[in-house]
């Protein structure tokens, strides 16, 4: 029988051998071919008579749990055959099941049942499956004597504060003996995480002052600290001082995290000389460069530098293809937007909420709103996303009533509307001209929804009550909000001003507009126009005259076209762009013979 075990032992380490060959470098390519290869491993030691071989169960095992997603009934199948699990072997169960804390909590419990004492790798593991109880793991720890052990504390600093339990993770952090870049970088990124940037960067300038070694972990958090702020300034150092001169090693996620940090602050050109000068990308830094540029309103170069992604064979994930469709939609590019959506189909990807959601705006925006159904209807769980981009696609598409109805629906069956749902409904009662539903609805937010309205929400009130005429009911709106009212307020009472004619309280907002908001060179030309209508053409000559004086440039007007499955852009005064001033100029001379009357200040309002 030795003889026996010692073969199999040389079988099953030639196989795992081979396995563990395969499994690093095809792991992320064909992960069922490599369970195919344990499968044969296991197979193996059952017709050879060693199923209940405690030794080579454990290696099974570990195997098993070092995939991305495993059968758990398999899983537990193989562990219950060994006889005498030890720590170690518990350790790896807990591991494989980070990401379902009641199942490690309750290795752990069965562990101690079993009289299997804990090690330092225990807890910390433990604690990375974010439970419900890291102050009943603290205390176990300490009972075993681990309490002191630097990596738990690390660790325990990072649950801490990722749970945002700031004031026990500030303990932790301020009692450590000695606080490393790990320990900076767990604090720093709990409070990342929980949406405290300042916090995060006193800390990066408290490592940097107390002169622990800065890595690459610690400069991708500082980065995404700098990107919440704005503070394209202190990025610029980051990038200088950390990357460029080497300190930090210029991979993958640096790269990607100062493509993310100059997208947020506005810095599309930086991003993509960062993105350019990558020595390699993959998928996450792809989506963040196409995520950020449709956040910088680059629609157009969203589409282009999608196609050289596709060159790159890299093969789109859902966040990917959410931002392209974004694209689509701000674009009216339908004809890629349904190629799109049979690139979905065709690679049969699970039409979720995300993917699902995206499809419908897209829909919607060029117009087709069948199409848009059709996709809600094939989305299987329905969160409040698809319900509210259809909600706002029948608004945009005319239909205010459908809008209103489908929150009815969405409501009744027990989806919860957000903030984002309420400023979509209100903006359908406010262009339908339903004003009384809009007032319920607004007065249902906090009363039944408990959502507290902001500015937007003021805002969609304002102008449902200023295009209604009710200018006296939308100024008291005004005076009783309970935020401070934001220049999209404003505007919008300056909207029904120009609408019915009311000049003089007119004068007053666009004034204020102006201080809320001195570098929107719409708001000038608007109250230009307003006194030229008045007769007052000093007043609006001295508003031209100050908008000069500050430097306040108008941007040109611009459009798209899609023809061909191409689109084409238009930018007004553009010399590229006269041959469409001739096509304009015709339809104009048509439109002047059809029976119906230009309303100008709408379209004057319009131009900015």
């Amino acid at each position: 029988m030795p003889w026996s075990v010692d073969k199999l032992n040389l079988a099953v380490a030639y196989l795992s051998q081979k396995f563990h060959l395969h499994h690093n470098s095809t792991r992320a390519k064909n992960p069922p071919l490599q369970f195919s290869k344990l499968l044969q491993i296991h197979s193996f030691l059952i017709v050879s008579g060693f199923s209940h071989h405690s030794s080579l169960n454990t290696r099974l095992l570990l195997h098993c749990l070092s995939f991305p997603s495993f059968p758990r009934a398999y899983a537990f199948s193989i562990f219950n055959h060994i006889r005498l699990p030890n720590v170690f072997t518990y350790n790896a169960l807990i591991r494989g099941f980070t990401s379902d804390p009641h199942t490690a909590i309750s290795f752990y419990v069965k562990m101690r049942r079993e009289g299997v004492f804990p090690n330092k790798h225990t807890f910390p593991l433990l604690l990375k499956s974010k439970p419900q109880i890291p102050f009943q793991i603290l205390a176990s720890s300490i009972k075993f004597g681990f309490g002191s052990d630097h990596f738990l504390c690390n660790t325990l600093l990072s649950a801490f504060a990722n749970s945002g339990l700031f004031e026990y993770a500030r303990r932790v952090f301020d009692e450590m003996p000695h606080r490393d870049v790990i320990a900076y970088s767990a604090l720093m990124n709990g409070y990342v995480r929980n949406a405290r940037p300042l916090e995060a960067l006193e800390l990066f300038l408290e490592m940097r002052a107390s002169g622990v070694a800065v890595d690459e972990v610690a400069v991708v958090t500082a980065l995404c600290v700098v990107g919440m702020l704005g503070c394209v300034w202190l990025g610029r150092w980051i990038h200088g001082f950390y990357v460029e001169s080497g300190r930090v090693v210029r991979d993958v996620y640096v790269c990607t995290a100062l493509v993310d940090m100059y997208l947020k602050c506005g810095c599309s050109e930086d991003a993509l000389r960062v993105f350019g000068d990558m020595p390699h990308r993959n998928l996450v830094s792809w989506s963040a460069l196409l995520a950020g540029f449709v956040q910088c309103n680059r629609f157009k170069d969203v589409l282009i530098l999608f196609h050289e992604m596709l060159f790159e064979k890299i093969e789109p994930g859902e966040a990917t293809l959410a931002s392209v469709l974004t694209a689509c939609a701000h674009l009216g590019s339908l004809d890629q937007g349904k190629r799109l959506h049979e690139y979905i189909y065709d690679r049969k990807l699970e039409l979720n909420s995300v993917l699902g959601t995206a499809l419908i705006d897209m829909y919607a925006k060029c117009g087709c709103i069948r199409e848009a159904f059709s996709v809600f209807e094939r989305i299987g769980a329905k969160d409040v996303y698809p319900w509210t981009a259809l909600i706002f696609g029948l608004a945009m598409n005319g239909d205010a009533r459908g809008s209103l109805n489908l929150f009815s629906q969405m409501v009744r069956s027990g989806v919860q509307p957000n903030d984002v749902t309420f400023i979509t409904v209100l903006s359908a009662c406010s262009h339908g001209g339903l004003v009384t539903e809009g007032q319920r609805l607004f007065e249902s937010m906090g009363r039944d929804y408990g959502i507290q309205p902001n500015a937007d929400h003021y805002g969609c009130m304002v102008d449902l009550l200023g295009r209604a005429g009710r200018l006296r009911e939308a100024v008291e709106v005004i005076e009783n909000m309970g935020v401070e009212p934001s220049g999209g307020v404003w505007g919008a009472l300056f909207g029904a001003c120009m609408i019915h004619k009311e000049f003089e309280v007119g004068k007053m907002v666009g004034n204020r507009l102006i201080e809320l908001q001195p570098h929107r060179s719409g708001r000038y030309g608007l109250l230009a126009n307003l006194y030229s209508k008045c007769g007052d053409q000093e007043a609006a000559g001295n508003v031209r005259k100050r908008m000069k004086e500050l430097g306040v440039e108008k941007s040109p007007g611009h459009s798209w076209i899609e023809s061909n499955a191409v689109v084409h852009e238009f930018v007004a005064f553009d010399v590229a762009s006269d041959s469409v001033y001739g096509v304009v100029h015709n339809l104009g001379a048509e439109m002047q013979q059809l029976p119906f009357v230009v309303q100008t200040s709408l379209l004057e309002m319009t131009n900015h």
